[in-house]
């Protein structure tokens, strides 16, 4: 079974790699949102991407990470994307 070994490192490797990289961009976002003054204007295509990798995430995690707006805007953002989706309207997330 020395596949299974390698194959339990290759994984674990993959899996630290992933975790630094995450603890990276967490660090950069909370330098980056404590430098910006204000409101970020976001347009419809920022909101739209944000909002579908934040319903990926779920809520309990957007609690600790989401910096550019609050959980339930996000998930907001991503109700009005679903439904703007399903009744043809313009895909303005305003």
């Amino acid at each position: 079974m020395i596949w299974a070994r390698m194959l339990a490192y290759i994984t674990g490797t993959v899996d630290q790699e992933l975790l630094l990289t995450n603890e990276y961009l967490a660090a950069e976002n909370r330098i980056l949102s404590a430098q910006i003054k204000g409101r970020l204007l976001l347009s419809d295509a920022e909101k739209a991407t944000l909002a579908e990798i934040a319903h990926r995430l779920g809520r309990r995690a957007l609690e600790e990470l989401a910096a550019v707006a609050k959980p339930d805007t996000l998930l907001a953002w991503y109700r009005k994307l679903i439904t703007n989706k399903f009744d043809g309207f313009a895909s303005c997330i305003c």
